[in-house]
C-alpha cells in the first residue's frame, strides 16, 4: 500500500487581514500583562493561569468560526473571550 503525504496549504494572509489580526492579538497580550501584574500585587487570589504567547491561537480559532458558532472555554480562554467580543472589565 502506497502511502500519502498529508500537504497543508497556508491561507494567503494579506496586509489588511494581518493588521486585523493584530489588532486583535494585542488587546490580549495587554490584558494578560495586566492580570499578571495584579496576580503579582496579590490582587487575583488562586492560580494564574496566562495566556501570553498564545493569542495568535484565539485569534485564528476564532475568525475561522462563524458568529453562531459553539465555543467551550476552559482555564485559558480570556483570549477567546476577547476575541468573540466580551468586554475586558478593569
Amino acid at each position: 500500500m502506497a502511502q500519502t503525504k498529508a500537504v497543508t496549504v497556508a491561507p494567503k494572509v494579506d496586509a489588511e487581514l494581518a493588521r486585523r489580526l493584530l489588532a486583535q492579538m494585542v488587546p490580549i497580550r495587554r490584558c494578560e500583562e495586566k492580570a499578571a501584574e495584579m496576580y503579582g500585587r496579590g490582587k487575583i487570589g488562586g492560580f494564574l493561569h496566562l495566556y501570553i504567547g498564545e493569542e495568535a491561537v484565539a485569534v485564528g480559532t476564532i475568525n475561522a468560526l462563524g458568529p453562531k458558532d459553539t465555543i467551550v472555554g476552559h482555564y485559558r480562554d480570556h483570549g477567546h473571550a476577547l476575541v468573540r467580543g466580551i468586554p475586558a472589565k478593569v
